[in-house]
């Protein structure tokens, strides 16, 4: 019969090994990153051209009521690049599956609930490269970047990254495999790239698209990080940032919640 002081030790150790099973396993994720250079350059370079070409077009040739268009942009490419990263990064899942990586850790003493733990915080890490690239080149376009405003957006990229992670997962977890993958991510990220704001100004929408674009999880990415660097009240954020977290730690949960069973419900049945 099992002491007490037995129990809590063999939870201890438990909660120790599951704990570095999802530190390995977001580690392999951020190595893989560092050994494939086309993905890393193009996830560093694409979203500065980004706000190089498509910003300087937009600050040139539109203009907003009370905003210069090349901080806006440079906000929201921050804040959809890293929310889009780290959710395109669960894909990895379906790879591992197809090819059965992810069968070798089944057969490890971990829970199916640590893997997918493992994942989110690996992509969450991968996704930070970028942001601090783009912020680099803004700052290079001459975008004003307080220290003070890096302080405000370095914890809210990191909840954006969660929260891309999390829909990244839900996403993943209702899919069979990785072609299934590359034909419907498209269409779920493009609408909200223009919906949620990442590049235009979205207060004035008609009513049906204002509708989507509430539900688009990408608007509160972008919002958040529009907050940290503007501040609030400001005509650029839509609303107050207390009021964004508290939708997005909420959504966090449901999807992170969903996708969890979803995913340890599908790779039971294998």
């Amino acid at each position: 019969m099992s002491t007490p002081t037995t129990h809590s030790a063999s939870t201890g150790f438990s909660l120790r090994r599951e704990a570095a099973a999802a530190a390995a396993i977001a580690a392999r994720d951020v190595t893989k990153l560092l050994r494939d250079p086309i993905r890393l350059v193009g996830g560093l370079v694409f979203p500065a051209l980004f706000i190089g070409v498509l910003g300087g077009a937009f600050a040139s040739n539109f203009q907003s009521p009370g905003i210069d268009l090349l901080p806006f942009i440079f906000a929201g490419q921050l804040a959809q690049g890293v929310w889009q990263s780290a959710a395109l990064g669960l894909v990895s899942i379906l790879e591992d599956r197809e090819n059965d990586f992810s069968q070798e850790i089944f057969v490890a003493p971990i829970g199916r609930r640590t893997i997918l733990a493992g994942k989110i915080l690996g992509e969450s890490l991968v996704a930070f490269p970028q942001a601090f690239t783009v912020m680099a080149f803004g700052i290079v376009l001459g975008i004003p970047l307080t220290l003070a405003q890096v302080f405000a957006i370095i914890p809210a990229l990191i909840l954006v990254a969660i929260f891309g992670a999390s829909f990244g997962a839900l996403i993943v977890s209702l899919l069979p495999n990785q072609r299934s993958a590359n034909l419907l991510f498209p269409f779920i990220f493009l609408p909200q790239f223009f919906l949620a704001g990442a590049f235009n100004p979205i207060r004035d929408l008609p009513w049906y698209l204002d509708i989507v674009s509430h539900i688009a999880p990408l608007r509160y990415a972008v919002d958040l990080i529009r907050g940290a660097y503007y501040g609030y009240p400001n005509v650029a954020v839509l609303a107050d940032p207390t009021w964004t977290v508290a939708v997005i730690a909420i959504a966090t949960v449901v999807m992170l919640s969903v996708g969890t069973f979803l995913f340890v419900r599908s790779e039971r049945n294998r």
